[in-house]
């Protein structure tokens, strides 16, 4: 009888298992990765933003968690994204600051008159690194990217590391012919006069999910569309441009836009109606994206993630906007060039409106996907990496430090430095005199009170970690220029008080006034129905 017994049970677990055996294995996720450029963490209506319309990027954030501390790897651009395709802080890749910046000796051509010399830097992407496309691909995906690359010239593009299809991305880290075709891009061809780049680099997306279709071909898909806005120079059209300049006036027109910084200039008003309309055209493609995954079905099994490269540019390049209460922004140490918006929506397990405290990195993107999709982890590539799964599922991760190296002085106004934050705790270390300063982010988030001179335990262990991080992966550091002059500099110095400051502040009321016209078509735009 007992024998008898056994043998149903057997018999029906081998049935059971066959059954099993028969449904279908669960789709792969596919991966819509959004990153935007010299995004501030402020520059969203869902951020707290009152200027700035963006209801689709909201959206992304209402459906997914947000995690309030994301940061991207460095204040500028190339380190960033290298890090994101690497799962490697800076320090460790190499690529420390935007390709193409001058270092060494050559720094001296900018006629800044600095105590430094910045480090020298890796000048791309190494191709032996396995960077997260490629590591998709080996589950099976298709890749496709479309935009700003910026992590090395030829033989270092997108389709060198992983990418099936490149649109846009080269050499370049701004839109060399503006936000209106023609380009001037030698991996995009040029649409009808006066087509927005935006919403192009959007369309080549969606015509890629529409080829490429899963539901169809049976492949999962990671797109990665990354703006080239909004990177200066800013360009927008009259039509937005008359939206946010009545807006502008309708909150009260502020007396003064700018305080001077260490270098530069910084803005501390949100009010700049030419910048409005270009991120409202970037929130606009976004849309035309997440449309187009609804209508091909595609909705319930895509990732969405939204991140920016750097804070939003307050100092330098165009001086588009404010990230207050934020400190500072692109190209600073402080969060305001490396705290960034960072959301990420996963059906079936984000519910929405989450918020996530745990401070996190642009390293994690690598980890984290390889986890959500269900492909092995490569603790051998993203080293500096973690998989955020436990936190998107409620849980907890253990503490650990983020690190940030920028041996450089950059075009914004930022300090060469590098910093650690471990918990509540930021500590920033300047080369050019060797000095720190410590804050706890959890009670200043504006870096007012520099806490250095009294938690001098804590300044110490941090700086330990640090240096003992940096060293072990030789990490590049300034020099001292033996040819400053502090005079030269003091009087570089105040020539940008006197004559830059008040340049910028007419140029702000000159964006605002009734009958401005930039004098071309408005940027081209004009050769299209807005």
């Amino acid at each position: 009888m007992w024998s008898n017994r056994m043998g149903l049970l057997v018999a029906y677990l081998l049935f059971a298992s066959c059954q099993m055996l028969k449904e279908p294995l669960p789709e792969k996720p596919n991966v819509l990765f959004l990153l935007a450029d010299d995004f501030g963490y402020q520059d969203m209506s869902c951020m707290g933003s009152t200027f700035y319309e963006t209801p689709n990027i909201d959206g992304i954030a209402k459906e997914g968690m947000i995690f309030s501390n994301g940061y991207a790897a460095c204040q500028v651009c190339s380190p960033s994204r290298a890090s994101i395709m690497s799962g490697k802080f800076p320090a460790r890749h190499g690529i420390t600051d935007w390709i193409g910046a001058a270092s060494g000796e050559k720094w001296r051509d900018q006629n800044r008159h600095n105590k430094l010399l910045p480090a020298a830097y890796r000048h791309k992407l190494p191709l032996e690194y396995i960077t997260l496309p490629e590591a998709l691909k080996e589950e099976g995906y298709q890749t496709f990217f479309a935009g700003k690359w910026h992590i090395g010239e030829k033989g270092s593009w997108p389709e060198d590391h992983g990418f099936d299809i490149n649109k846009g991305g080269w050499d370049a880290g701004g839109p060399r012919g503006g936000y209106f075709s023609p380009y001037q891009n030698p991996n995009l061809t040029d649409g009808k006069n006066g087509e927005n780049l935006s919403m192009r680099l959007a369309q080549e997306t969606v015509d890629f999910l529409k080829e490429n279709n899963p539901k169809k071909s049976g492949k999962p898909v990671f797109a990665c569309l990354s703006f080239y806005a909004v990177h200066g120079a800013i360009e927008t059209s009259r039509k937005k441009w008359e939206k946010y300049r009545d807006k502008a006036v309708a909150n009260g027109i502020a007396e003064s836009g700018y305080k001077m910084g260490h270098f530069l200039p910084i803005r501390q008003v949100q009010d700049n109606p030419v910048y409005a309309g270009l991120v409202e055209q970037m929130d606009e493609a976004i849309g035309l994206v997440l449309s187009s995954l609804k209508e091909l079905g595609l909705d319930k099994n895509t990732i969405v993630i939204f991140t920016s490269d750097n804070g939003g540019v307050s100092a330098g390049d165009s001086f588009s906007t404010s990230n207050l209460p934020l400190r500072g922004g692109k190209g600073y140490q402080f969060e305001g060039g490396i705290r960034e918006p960072y959301f990420i929506k996963v059906p079936g397990l984000t519910k929405g409106g989450e918020t996530c405290k745990v401070p996190v990195s642009g390293t994690d993107f690598y980890p984290t996907i390889l986890d959500l999709v269900g492909a092995k982890q490569r603790p051998e590539e993203h080293m500096d990496g973690i998989s955020l799964l436990p936190l998107l599922k409620g849980k907890t991760c253990p503490e650990r430090a983020l690190i940030w190296h920028y041996p450089h002085y950059g075009n914004q106004g930022g300090d060469p430095s590098s910093v650690i934050r471990r918990g509540a705790w930021k500590l920033i270390h300047y080369y050019e005199d060797n000095r720190e300063e410590l804050y706890n982010l959890e009670s200043d988030l504006e870096e007012k009170n520099d806490l250095a001179g009294l938690q001098t335990e804590k300044v110490v262990d941090l700086h330990t970690e640090l240096f003992n991080y940096l060293n072990g992966v030789g990490a590049k550091y300034p020099e001292k220029d033996t040819t400053y002059k502090e005079d030269i500099e003091r009087a570089y110095l105040r020539s940008v008080e006197q004559k830059k400051l008040p340049a910028l502040e007419k140029q702000r009321l000159n964006f605002l006034k009734k009958d401005f016209d930039p004098k071309n078509n408005w940027w081209g735009s004009t050769a299209t129905i807005d």
